[in-house]
Parts: structure tokens; sequence; C-alpha cells
């Protein structure tokens, strides 16, 4: 049991700030880009980084490395391994951020929730809030681990969901889908950025982009949040987050938390793999009427 209690899923820049020297803190850069916008978020972290803080990459390391779809949810075992390598333990405090304000971190969160760990939260406004508070950085070579952490992983199957499981929840009136794309790309407007992908979204969707739940890269308050979720899906129903490739679902996973919803999963695969499999039902603009 760590000393050190996240206060929530959502800690503030002055909350950080406050704990920044306590030994049980792990600080994570999760940092994560789309390809089309060519930066590189373990190279940005070498050069300026919260103090103490270490990378997180789930792109390309801690995940699935033999799946075809970007990113996916590694093993129990493997996500164990890297994560007890980067020296956390179970008695640690983990704070996430990116260097956007909230957009790849609350997927590194997730992650961890997933795998059982609760005492873990987003940094509210990320490394931009930090910098905008003239708060230190540091840079260069982020030191290795000297003594293996003692973390366990114990996966939540719940919490991450399979292609089958949305199926099903699109014909059930107990559950609810909601997809953070783009508006265009989840009304079939819009291509999507990954090659070979079908356009639209699953049949029954709900559409909330990530966007909405932000405001100057802070999350709307629970309040806020509230509302907007209220107008989609009622607490009693089990939702369902979608995206492009699961990062932007847990944006929305973040936001419905904080709303008060406990029931709720993110479909790993997203729309990388619903687009790409033709067995699966696609919603079209153009095809349905």
């Amino acid at each position: 049991m760590s000393s050190l209690k996240i206060p929530g899923p959502l800690v503030s820049i002055n909350w950080l700030e406050k704990h920044l020297s306590h030994s049980d803190l792990v600080i994570l850069d999760g940092s994560w880009h789309m390809p089309s916008v060519k930066r590189d978020g373990k190279v940005e972290c070498l050069k300026q980084r919260i103090p103490g803080a270490l990378f997180f990459d789930f792109d390309r390391e801690i995940c699935h490395l033999n799946s075809s779809l970007p990113h996916m949810m590694p093993s129990e075992s493997d996500f164990q391994e890297s994560v007890q390598n980067l020296g956390i333990n179970q008695s640690s405090a983990i704070v996430i951020y990116d260097t956007v304000g909230i957009f790849s971190s609350p997927r590194v969160w997730w992650m961890f929730k997933a795998m059982g760990f609760e005492n873990v939260a987003v940094l509210d406004s990320g490394f931009p809030g930090w910098l905008d508070k003239s708060l230190p950085i540091e840079s260069g070579n982020i030191p290795q681990a000297i003594v293996k952490g003692d973390f366990i992983a114990h996966y939540q199957e719940a919490l991450i969901c399979t292609a089958q499981d949305v199926l099903h929840a699109s014909g059930s009136s107990r559950q609810s889908i909601i997809d953070a794309r783009p508006s265009a790309r989840f009304l079939g407007q819009q291509a999507d950025p990954r090659a070979g992908i079908r356009v639209g979204h699953m049949p029954n969707a709900q559409n909330l982009p990530s966007s909405c739940v932000l405001e100057n890269s802070k999350m709307k308050d629970a309040y806020q949040l509230a509302l907007i979720f209220e107008a989609l899906s009622g607490k009693d129903k089990r939702v369902i987050f979608s995206c492009g490739s699961g990062v932007t679902a847990c944006i929305l996973a973040l936001a419905a938390s904080l709303a008060g919803y406990d029931n709720i999963g993110v479909y790993d695969g997203s729309w990388a793999e619903w687009g790409s499999r033709a067995d699966l039902p696609v919603i079209a603009e153009e095809n349905s009427h």
C-alpha cells in the first residue's frame, strides 16, 4: 500500500508539484502522436521532461508486439515484466502526462487500470501546463532502474473489449457504444488515416469526439462531463468506448469516470480492427438510408 494516495483519476499541476519529491511517486511520460504528425514522444522526452519522469512507450515496447493492429494491450505477464523493469512497485503512486495536454496519457492510465492497478492518475493539462507555470524540467538520458520493481498485474477482462463484445453491445439495450473519433470519420465522410480501412461506424454507436470533453487542454469539470454523458447513456448501462486505435477512447473513459460512470470498457482494436474486417457491419452516411 502506497503512503501516497492518488486523490482521483485526474490530478492538478499543483498536486504534482507538491508531491514531486515523494519516494513513492512515479511520473510517466505517456506521449504518443499520430504518425502524420511526425513527432517522436521518446525523443522529445529525452530533450525535456518533468524531473524524474520515465518514458512509457505503449506504441513500440509495452504493447502486443505480434499484433497487426497498432499498440494493442500486451499480455498480463509482458505488462508486468515491462513495468517492473521501470522500477515500479505495488506501493507506487503513478501520475501520467503527455506533451499535448490530455491526448495519449489516458491510454496509459487505462492500461494500468486494466491491469488491476488503481493508484494512478492523469496530469490535467499535461506537460504544456507544467511549462506554463515555469516549473523545473530536466533533459538527457533517463536513468535505468537500479532495482526491479515488485509490481503485480491482475488483468481486468471487463475493461478491455473485443470486436465480439462490441458486436453484442450493438444489439443490446443494456449497453451503449460511444465513438471518440471526429464526426466526419464517424459519419463516413472522411477517409480513415490508415490505408484499407472502411469508413463509417458500428451499428447503434453514438459519436462524442474526444475534443468535446476538453477545454484548453484540460478536462471539463465533473458537472459538465455528467451533462455530456447523460445525454448519451444512463449510468445503469454498460458503456464501451471506441476510437481509431484505442487511444482517444481512453480520454472518454477518463471523462466518464470523472462523471461517475463505473461500468465502462474500451474497445482495444477500435476502428483499426472493425474497419478492416469485412465480416463486421458498418453504417456510413451514404448507405444509412
